[in-house]
């Protein structure tokens, strides 16, 4: 157990054991990354490949996935839940309970609200949408595209939301690792 030393009198009551403080910053770091990759889609990628032409937008969000699988996008995305759940079980070893609670919800938050959903939902839409010749009349690319759009997009604000309720769970331990024990 890290044990921190006593303050002089007069002293803020506010410390955090140190490898608990560097794993609270890469969890938040890696948690608002996330967050901020779905928020982007929820915000603006999809509203503009929904303004687009739909053959275009199909051709587009195939060029999307086709990249999106990389090694900047990885930390993220694999990363958030494992450093989240390295930060509560330090936490936890450092004696700050709410803080090692805060994390675990964080992390639980966006494995059910997030991960989970890309694999179950997101990724076999995105594997069907590839495998889609784009249709040659406006009219079809129109109802493929939103047969596609409009419950990926549904999905992905459910991400979105879950992304965020991990990110303010994250801030919060990360508050609630400062108070003394």
């Amino acid at each position: 157990m890290t044990t921190t030393p006593a303050l002089p009198a007069g002293s803020p009551d506010f410390a955090i054991p140190y490898r608990s403080s560097v794993l609270a910053a890469i969890s938040l770091l890696l948690t608002g990354a996330i967050f901020g990759f779905f928020y982007a889609y929820s915000v603006s990628v999809m509203w503009g490949l929904d303004a687009s032409d739909s053959s275009s937008a199909i051709a587009a969000m195939q060029g999307i996935n086709r990249v999106v699988r990389n090694a900047a996008f990885a930390p993220a995305f694999f990363g958030a839940p494992l450093l989240l759940l390295l930060t509560a079980g330090s936490a936890l070893r450092a004696g700050r309970r709410g803080a090692s609670a805060a994390f675990a919800l964080a992390a639980l938050a966006y494995l059910m609200g997030a991960f989970l959903p890309t694999y179950f939902v997101n990724i076999p839409m995105n594997q069907a949408l590839a495998s889609l010749a784009t249709p040659a009349e406006s009219g079809e690319a129109s109802l493929a595209w939103h047969a596609y759009s409009d419950p990926w997009t549904l999905w992905n604000h459910i991400r979105t939301a879950a992304s965020g309720v991990a990110l303010l769970a994250a801030g919060s331990g990360i508050l609630l690792l400062g108070r003394r024990p």
